[in-house]
Parts: structure tokens; sequence; C-alpha cells
């Protein structure tokens, strides 16, 4: 089977673990999966993060993190830009997720980073994923 849209794949996949209160969630791995998940562990939405391989075929896997209420830290992620409809800005542009209490998840000439850190670096790029 071919998916048309691997990123938008991983983030349901997230949402439903988190949703379902599962503790960590599994997945095909490639090089924006482990980076998008590099910076969703700096940011504290998910406690950490792993790779396992089986044969020719990677897998990642993400822990997620929960507060004392057994509430998911990650309470929602949106894919913004799509193959169909590609979102870029400047760094005059880079959108606040909930003023400032989420983030977005960038691709930029220099890797992938939130929007605060692309910010800071004053460069732009394309927007991947609204993370709240």
């Amino acid at each position: 089977m071919t998916m048309s849209d691997p990123l938008a794949d991983m983030f349901t996949r997230i949402r439903n673990a988190a949703q379902a209160r599962h503790s960590s969630v599994r997945m095909p791995a490639s090089n924006v999966k482990r980076n998008i998940a590099k910076v969703l562990q700096d940011e504290g939405f998910i406690s950490g993060f792993s790779e396992e391989r089986e044969g020719p075929r990677s897998f990642l896997s993400l822990q997620l993190t929960y507060d004392e209420n057994r509430r998911a830290v990650l309470a929602g992620i949106r894919r913004v830009s799509r193959p169909g409809l590609r979102v870029y800005v400047n760094q005059r542009e880079i959108p606040r997720v909930f003023g400032g209490l989420g983030i977005a998840v960038m691709s930029t000439p220099q890797g992938v980073m939130s929007g605060q850190e692309a910010w800071r670096r004053k460069i732009g790029g394309e927007v991947l994923c609204y993370v709240w």
C-alpha cells in the first residue's frame, strides 16, 4: 500500500494514541518523522522516541507524555502544509499557535525546527503542522 501523505498518517497516529491514552505509538520511520519527533521531544510534548529495525524496515516508537490527571500533554496536532497545498512563510509571517501555548513545526533550509526557533534564527520555510 502506498501512502500519499506519510506525515498526515504520523499525526493521525499520534492524535489517536493520545486520545486513547496509549503510552506509546509506533509508525514507519523516515528522516523527516525522526526530526519532527525530536522537535516534539524538545518542546515537551513527548517524553522520548526510539527507532527499531525489523529486517529492511525501521519503525519509530514515540512515548507520549501525560499529566497527573492522565490527560495527554499533546492536546492536538494538525497538518498545515499538505501535498496538494504547500504553505510557505517568511520570518515575519511565522504563525503563533494559541497565542504562544502551542508550536508550529517548520521545515527550513537549516532543518526541521519549531516556529519560535525559526523566528530566532530569522529564517522562513514550510509550515508542517501546529501542535498544542
